[in-house]
């Protein structure tokens, strides 16, 4: 499983995933509330913006209205229309000069014009620039008359707003136009300072073809705006703040635009409540953060040290040590799984020793039963070759036979008492360098009449230079045990073949025989004790006791056989 998550401890697990959990739902809830954030300054900023545009159409009006009021009653008064009928620009002149200084607005101007627009009188008010003899304007709003008319009025890189309002009398016909009087105020610096003060700070940029006619900025960040109206009216800033546009056309007489009006409320205060709010947020989650971490972490310490020990014992367990016990320390799942390992663990104990005690008693019923069954025939013998020589009259080589054969029962007892006596001694750990060959040719000339006598050849292919650290006497017995079993499965002659070689560190000795092979039902079990393939031949524990001390030196044994083509039996021991 390459999963590097699954590599972590169950402490850091939980850390990890509370950790990236907190982050989650911070980063939810950062989002939901610097977005509601934003909507609701971007709400504010608009509402702001709007009514900052109220509060500028409001005083327009009343400024538009005032002057529609004043040229209304100017038009309607009857010295006015008295000197008007004259036709003398003098008098024209000198009588609205009079009247319009009763009634007039320092900021306002004043013109008396023909019905064609030709400035007859400019009374009042201080124009930037000097105005025309000709307002075309007044030409044009001669289709809405008798009503007066409003509107924008641009005038070189100068802006009015004015309002025409034609003067009649009566004629024999009906009423005749006169003259007309166009009063208005200059779009200046000073009306746009004054609609800041009054809209609560909001900054305010006329104008006209694309050029600045009056601003509360300064000229650089008014040029800068202007230029952006005119690409991304969405986004518009100063190197040092930055503003919600509102725009609003400016139109003349007809309706026709002729400049613009940008209502600017800056959105540095709430742009600085957003940062602020992300940053506390971010502090807010790094604290919660660090905290969170803490106390999950003494938390998991206090769920995983239980777990931990578990984990300790269930390895004990596996590696047999059944007397592993885990402290019981609260009353949760943890602690009741802790009591049942403990249960679980007495169990398996108690049913280890009724086990061992069982095997025992069977081992010692078998090691009994055997020694009794393999004892039983040479004691018959012994018995029986004492009690003819002590009743029957026998001949010399008669009692030489029955002696040969007490002799031959007396050595298979020597031999079995000799295996009893290896089972229950532990290795002597007495390791010495010595030659294999001297080994098994110490063992092959001890056997070589036997195998005379059988009519079974040893060949012994061992190299001069094999050695091995060893304990001569319990490997003597083993090279015995197996070269005696060959020769017992080849009674009717045949060839045991013994063999060495060196192979990675190991010294392997392999002993082969052309007997009848071993029986298959048996292979598996050959190496347990008192398991034989041969009836009534002995106890069965030769070669269990032969492998037991090839391992006690470090070694193994195994065998391969075939039925019909002999056996191999094969140890390795470690090189000298």
């Amino acid at each position: 499983m390459n999963n590097p998550f699954s590599r972590l401890s169950l402490l850091w697990k939980i850390v990890l995933s509370f950790s990236v959990a907190i982050t989650l739902l911070f980063a939810a809830t950062f989002w939901i509330t610097v977005r509601s954030a934003t909507r609701a300054t971007t709400e504010s900023n608009l509402r702001e913006v709007q009514a900052s545009f109220h509060a500028y159409q409001s005083l327009w009006k009343s400024r538009s209205d005032r002057l529609s009021s004043i040229s209304a009653i100017l038009s309607a008064m009857s010295d006015v229309r008295a000197a008007f009928s004259t036709g003398d620009e003098a008098t024209i002149r000198d009588t609205a000069k009079e009247l319009w200084s009763r009634v007039s607005d320092d900021d306002a101007i004043f013109l008396v014009t023909t019905p064609r627009g030709r400035v007859i009188a400019s009374l009042g008010g201080a124009p930037a620039e000097p105005l025309p003899e000709d307002i075309p304007a007044v030409r044009e709003a001669a289709g809405q008359f008798p009503a007066q008319v409003s509107g924008f009025l641009a005038l070189g890189e100068q802006l009015y707003h004015i309002t025409i309002t034609p003067v009649y009398v009566q004629a024999n016909q009906g009423t005749g136009l006169l003259n007309v009087l166009l009063a208005g105020y200059a779009v200046a610096e000073a009306v746009a300072a004054h609609l800041k003060s009054t809209t609560g700070g909001s900054e305010f940029l006329f104008l006209s073809h694309g050029t600045v006619v009056a601003s509360t900025l300064s000229p650089s960040d008014s040029a800068m705006i202007a230029g952006q109206l005119a690409t991304s009216p969405a986004d518009v800033h100063t190197g040092r703040s930055e503003f919600a546009p509102l725009l609003t056309p400016l139109k003349d007489i007809q309706g026709n635009p002729v400049g613009q009006l940008a209502i600017l409320h800056s959105v540095d205060a709430a742009n600085q409540e957003i940062t602020n709010l992300r940053r506390n947020i971010g502090l807010l989650w790094l604290v919660s953060l660090l905290a969170g971490l803490g106390l999950t972490y003494f938390m998991a310490l206090r769920i995983v040290e239980p777990v931990k020990r578990l984990d300790r014992a269930a390895a004990e367990v596996a590696a047999r040590n059944y007397d592993s016990e885990v402290p019981v320390k609260s009353q949760d799942e943890l602690g009741r799984l802790a009591v049942t390992f403990n249960s679980m663990c007495a169990s398996i104990r108690q049913a280890r020793e009724d086990l061992i005690r069982s095997e025992r008693i069977g081992a010692v019923g078998r090691l009994a039963a055997s020694i009794v069954h393999d004892l039983r025939n040479p004691l018959a013998a012994i018995y029986g070759g004492a009690e003819l020589l002590l009743e029957s009259q026998l001949s010399a080589s008669q009692i030489q036979r029955l002696a040969a054969n007490m002799y031959d029962s007396s050595r298979r007892i020597q031999l079995m008492l000799q295996d009893l006596l290896e089972l229950g001694r532990p290795p002597s750990g007495r390791h010495n360098r010595h030659s294999l060959r001297e080994v098994v040719s110490s063992v092959t000339d001890s056997l070589a009449l036997d195998a005379e006598m059988q009519g079974v050849r040893v060949e012994i292919e061992v190299p001069d230079r094999l050695e091995a650290n060893l304990d001569r006497h319990r490997i003597e017995r083993v090279v015995a045990n197996l070269i005696g079993n060959a020769l017992e499965a080849m009674p009717g002659g045949g060839r045991i073949t013994i063999t060495a070689i060196d192979k990675d560190g190991f010294v392997l000795v392999a002993i082969r025989d052309t007997g009848p092979g071993i029986d298959p039902e048996i292979r598996d079990r050959l190496f347990q004790p008192f398991v034989t393939g041969r009836k009534g031949a002995g106890m069965g524990l030769g070669l269990a006791l032969s492998r037991q001390a090839v391992i006690d030196h470090g070694g193994e044994m195994w065998v391969e056989s075939k039925p019909g083509e002999g056996a191999c039996f094969t140890f390795r021991l470690p090189q000298a």
